[in-house]
């Protein structure tokens, strides 16, 4: 399990395209803009790369997401990247679905390009790792909507040439080994600067 947000040189799966913001937040977890992190799970840290929703959480259907480029603890700006259609590499724990908060009842047990991921603040994803803010559930155990953060994607390292200047062809992606079973997957994910529908 991960103890740290995702970090060292693989993060980035694609090198365009590049739309950096400076946010500014505060050390109190509970009013940052920039979530979820912060309290007893997650700290963030320059040289570390957790995919976050920015916005207040009472807007939380309506912020948008992005990858940390880079964090300056003593202004508490983080820079993000919040480029449409960026692959990054993250975890993401296979969550699907909630009975209730911390309590997790579904699971994506097979992973494929184009399953929807978001971003949530749910007790039991904080358990499942302190790097992870990723899961495939569409609202956390309080029924809140989490905000979409992308989709899976191939990285760079899973297309294969068959022969010099022949076909690419793909490996399979990073898949639960227990079906049912919360596990923290290292998936690509193409992100989106939208934070999906509005309900």
């Amino acid at each position: 399990m991960p103890s740290t947000f995702y970090s060292g040189p693989g993060w980035e799966a694609s090198s365009t395209p590049t739309l950096p913001r400076k946010v500014h937040i505060e050390s109190n977890a509970d009013t940052s803009i920039l979530w979820p992190l912060g309290g007893s799970w997650d700290t963030l840290t320059n040289g570390e790369h957790p995919v976050l929703a920015f916005g207040l959480k009472a807007n939380r259907n309506r912020c948008i997401t992005g990858v940390v480029i880079s964090y300056n603890s003593a202004t508490e700006i983080a820079m993000l990247d919040v480029a449409d259609k960026k692959i990054v590499k993250n975890y993401v724990v296979n969550i699907a679905g909630y009975t209730q908060a911390g309590t997790a009842n579904a699971w994506q047990d097979l992973v494929t390009p184009g399953d929807p991921v978001f971003v949530d603040d749910d007790p039991a994803v904080a358990a499942a790792g302190a790097g992870v803010t990723l899961s495939f559930s569409p609202t956390n155990g309080g029924g809140a909507n989490n905000p979409l953060a992308g989709y899976v994607f191939w990285c760079q390292d899973e297309y294969e040439d068959t022969a010099i200047g022949g076909p690419n062809t793909t490996q399979g992606l990073d898949q639960p080994a227990e079906i049912e079973t919360t596990e923290v997957l290292t998936l690509c994910v193409m992100l989106v600067n939208d934070c999906g529908p509005v309900i």
